[in-house]
């Protein structure tokens, strides 16, 4: 697929406007406090009672980092002294055991990501203390088909330590990198020799690791095509199984560490779309295959094997394999999908810890979805996943007519689909490649919540979908 066939600028200037990412259907910003930890506890019971018991995804949290990355909008505590990371580890382990209590042994976990901040934060014994622990509240195992995956900043890894961490059970690894370029590392208080991560990727590979990804960031301040472009040259001779090139967004109101980066130094509206472009052009061309939005794999990778058999999902780390999960979520702001449910925990430490001290779940917001909720997650998950919707399909899980139910949706499709977005055929959607980079609005279109949740300049409520 030529890149051209993907990136349009003119077309991607007029969609460029803030919309939600659908890392879950309703939206974070749908959340509320009337869903608290007895409404979680109630979810988690029907779940586990149910007449077929999934099998479960486990994410954790570490939020703790060294120094800040000023462009990061992620739930973080900065600092250097390791006993706040013992205190958090003995506060997790109590709601670890209130989680792994509410579910059946039997259901084990296929899924396993820590997430942060730094989870390289914690030293090795720490890690593996914590997999322990884990390991006596689920079912951990060992399959090969497993992915148990870490976040890894290079900065706190060398190949010996990565060694360690495959011996734990780790088989997954992801890499922050987002610039090689030094002038953009120091600008976003990030450096990072090109020289020790490549080593560590090369050191992935020599070890096996099943998949390794790293993550890229365009739009960052003193950026260039030139520079991006080197970047993304050398990460192709490394060859990574995926690469996930995110947008910045530059919201200072919301994020206080971007506070520090100069406006003057972010590129142009102009420069940004270019590199963008750059970015598409460069992957597809040496194999890369788009999934959609800012995910990029090779042509053997499990991502493009599951949308291809339709068991991609779209979740809070954003694309991954096995749909058919639950996902217990722990640690501080850490988000929950269990049944038909989603639940936030607190998201500073003070709040956690008196959570988990009074014994009780540290579940802070959440929302329990309804019928017409579980549609339009489905419709919605299909365009941002399957890049395909079968109207009839939908209908036989939910009892409705499509065309009849949609009126109003398809209705405001149509300018959408005579821009090329997607094709009406006789058995409903089909995405076609320009589509994948805006699949964002294609999913808005049937976003039944999106009307109730205005922006201000003051408190924006999405980021911009470029």
């Amino acid at each position: 697929m030529h890149a051209s066939t993907l990136f349009d600028a003119d077309l991607v200037r007029r969609y460029n406007r803030p919309g939600p990412r659908y890392t879950s259907y309703p939206t974070a910003v749908d959340f509320h406090a009337r869903f608290g930890p007895e409404e979680y506890r109630a979810a988690a019971v029907a779940s586990d009672a149910g007449p077929r018991r999934r099998a479960l995804s486990l994410y954790v949290h570490v939020p703790f980092c060294q120094s800040p990355c000023f462009y990061c909008g992620c739930n973080k505590v900065i600092t250097r002294d390791p006993a706040k990371a013992r205190d958090y580890l003995f506060h997790l382990d109590t709601e670890i055991n209130l989680q792994g209590a509410l579910f059946d042994r039997a259901r084990t976990v296929r899924q396993l990501h820590f997430g942060g901040g730094t989870p390289t934060f914690l030293d090795d014994d720490e890690l593996d203390s914590l997999l322990g622990r884990l390991g006596r509240a689920f079912t951990l195992t060992g399959a090969a088909d497993r992915e148990y995956s870490i976040e890894l900043d290079p900065r706190t890894v060398d190949a010996e330590r990565l060694a360690r961490l495959a011996a734990m059970g780790f088989n997954r690894v992801s890499l922050g990198i987002q610039d090689f370029d030094p002038e953009v590392q120091e600008a976003v208080n990030r450096v990072q020799p090109a020289a020790e991560t490549l080593a560590l990727i090369a050191a992935a590979h020599r070890l096996g690791i099943r998949s390794l990804s790293v993550d890229l960031i365009y739009g960052l301040p003193r950026q260039t095509l030139s520079g991006f472009a080197a970047t993304l040259d050398r990460l192709i001779e490394a060859r990574p199984a995926r690469l996930a090139v995110y947008s910045y967004a530059h919201l200072p109101a919301l994020f206080k560490a971007q506070r520090q980066i100069n406006e003057h130094d972010l590129p142009t509206a102009e420069d940004k779309l270019a590199l963008l472009g750059l970015t598409i052009e460069r992957l597809t061309a040496a194999g890369y295959v788009y999934i959609g939005l800012d995910h990029f794999a090779l042509a053997d990778d499990e991502l493009v094997k599951a949308q291809a058999d339709g068991t991609l999902q779209r979740n809070f780390q954003g694309y991954s394999t096995h749909a058919d999960t639950d996902l217990v979520a722990l640690g501080v702001s850490a988000i929950s999908k269990v049944g038909d449910s989603y639940a936030q925990n607190a998201k500073t430490l003070g709040d956690y810890y008196r959570a988990l001290e009074a014994g009780r779940l540290p579940i802070e917001r959440g929302v329990a979805l309804d019928g017409e909720d579980r549609l339009r997650r489905a419709v919605i998950q299909h365009l941002m996943c399957a890049t395909r919707l079968d109207f009839a399909a939908i209908e036989r899980a939910f009892g409705i007519d499509f065309e009849q139910h949609f009126a109003n949706e398809l209705a405001r499709l149509e300018p959408l689909l005579a821009d090329g977005l997607a094709v009406r055929d006789a058995g409903g959607l089909r995405v076609t490649s320009r589509g994948r980079l805006l699949l964002r609005h294609l999913a808005m279109v049937f976003d039944g919540r999106l009307a109730n949740h205005q922006p201000t300049a003051a408190q924006p409520r999405h980021s911009a979908t470029i």
